[in-house]
């Protein structure tokens, strides 16, 4: 996945996560909540910050992956009424239509996201239904997580957050993984799930934090 130009407001060298990617987090975790309000306020104030209205776009197609339709479509029907509607360049922006061609950028994707897992995790997805294989591959990876406007390192702190507000234990700790798999430091999955537990209780803040130093301290990959 090609990665867009940086940010502005990002100074060169600077450890931690830009301004910028910890606005999309916040936006990620409001979109697993559904408060509107919270919602229009953290676009907003991503708009401030100069996030490019790509990234959020982005960030909400994947989260029909991560949150579902019904959380998603509340997130985008904010997200309209903060920027305006589509603009004629997304209008015209198709999907590759292949389907080795997703095939192929999916299972790459994958690969990223789970490393050294990748081929259990084939086969524990065959082992559900034969169906799920193609759902993620095909339709998760290809046609969504591998459409460029948004890199693998920042869909996937969006992702981690968005997971890390449900009660998936299992993908959680898979995700927690990705972030250092595709690019995130320690110290930067430490920012995403600083903001995370504000919108979580003390004990599933607690769980999470607890999760995380077992990932952290085992450099799994």
């Amino acid at each position: 996945m090609s990665a867009s130009s940086e940010p502005r407001g990002h100074a060169a060298g600077k450890p931690g996560l830009d301004p910028q990617t910890l606005a999309l987090v916040r936006i990620a975790v409001a979109t697993a909540t559904g408060d509107e309000t919270k919602l229009r306020d953290r676009m907003v104030a991503a708009r401030a910050m100069h996030v490019p209205p790509p990234w959020i776009d982005e960030l909400l197609l994947q989260s029909f992956l991560n949150v579902g339709y019904p959380l998603a479509l509340v997130a985008f029907g904010v997200w309209r009424s903060v920027a305006g509607p589509v603009m004629e360049s997304e209008k015209g922006n198709p999907l590759p239509i292949r389907l080795g061609a997703l095939d192929q950028a999916g299972r790459r994707g994958v690969r990223e996201v789970y490393g050294r897992t990748f081929h259990k995790l084939m086969l524990n997805l065959r082992a559900l239904h034969p169906a799920i294989e193609p759902l993620v591959v095909v339709d998760a990876y290809g046609k969504i997580l591998g459409r460029p406007g948004l890199d693998s390192k920042r869909r996937e702190l969006c992702t981690l957050a968005a997971i890390a507000m449900q009660n998936a234990p299992r993908q959680l700790h898979a995700h927690l993984r990705g972030a250092l798999n595709t690019g995130s430091t320690r110290d930067e999955v430490d920012e995403v799930i600083a903001i995370v537990e504000s919108d979580l209780t003390k004990e599933r803040a607690l769980q999470l934090w607890e999760m995380w130093a077992d990932v952290r301290e085992r450099s799994l990959g």
